[in-house]
């Protein structure tokens, strides 16, 4: 489990093709490897992924096939950059949400303005995944836990402070730029108990429907 709270900005060193699946050599003088174990997890861009091999100031993770399909991982290039988080512990503050380094799916960058100092982003989010975003609520973009200020069909907005944009790979985003996005996991439990075995996921949820299922008096 992660916090959403991005430790640092890594590089990519080498990605080395394994037959369609890939490894990948991070660098990072700043996470703090040298206590990092063999199969501990560092989620890259919001994706949790297996530490492989390490040393000091890099380590290496093997990302299978399915990974590489369902996230920007693939399009990663010598040089990119990344955004870095070790896994909590269990004395880690949780001050931002709980993720789980599964990532739901690809988002894109439809538009971005200033405000004062901190910047505007739009996101155009997949059907699928959009109504799992709620208005106020915490969504994971590229690892980083955010707060949502609008949502609508097609995606959500959400403001982004100076600190955020220094600190992560979001002060890099341009129009177009895609994105993996971790949904609340919340979202995806309650929508699974409301399925009950009977109630299809296209169901719309109502207070009556949460009523019947004990949610709501």
């Amino acid at each position: 489990m992660f916090t959403g709270l991005v430790e640092t900005v890594g590089k990519v060193v080498s990605i080395e093709n394994r037959g369609g699946e890939s490894r990948m050599n991070f660098a990072s003088a700043s996470i703090g490897l040298s206590d990092a174990q063999l199969g501990d997890s560092i989620a890259i861009n919001g994706t949790c992924l297996t530490v492989v091999s390490k040393t000091d100031v890099q380590f290496a993770a093997d990302v299978s096939l399915e990974t590489l399909s369902c996230t920007t991982l693939g399009g990663l290039k010598p040089g990119s950059h990344v955004n870095l988080e070790r896994a909590l512990l269990p004395t880690t503050r949780l001050g931002g949400h709980m993720v789980s380094g599964h990532v739901d799916g690809v988002a894109q960058v439809a538009s971005i303005k200033l405000q004062g100092k901190s910047i505007i982003i739009v996101f155009e989010v997949p059907p699928a995944l959009s109504k799992y975003v709620a208005a106020k609520g915490s969504v994971c973009v590229d690892g980083v836990s955010l707060t949502t200020n609008v949502v609508n069909e097609s995606g959500f907005e959400v403001n982004i402070i100076p600190h955020t944009q220094q600190q992560t790979i979001i002060g890099e985003y341009q129009r177009g730029t895609q994105v993996n996005i971790e949904v609340d996991v919340v979202a995806r439990y309650l929508e699974r108990l409301l399925q009950g075995g009977s109630i299809k996921p296209t169901s719309n949820i109502s207070r009556e429907l949460l009523a019947s299922k004990g949610f709501v008096d």
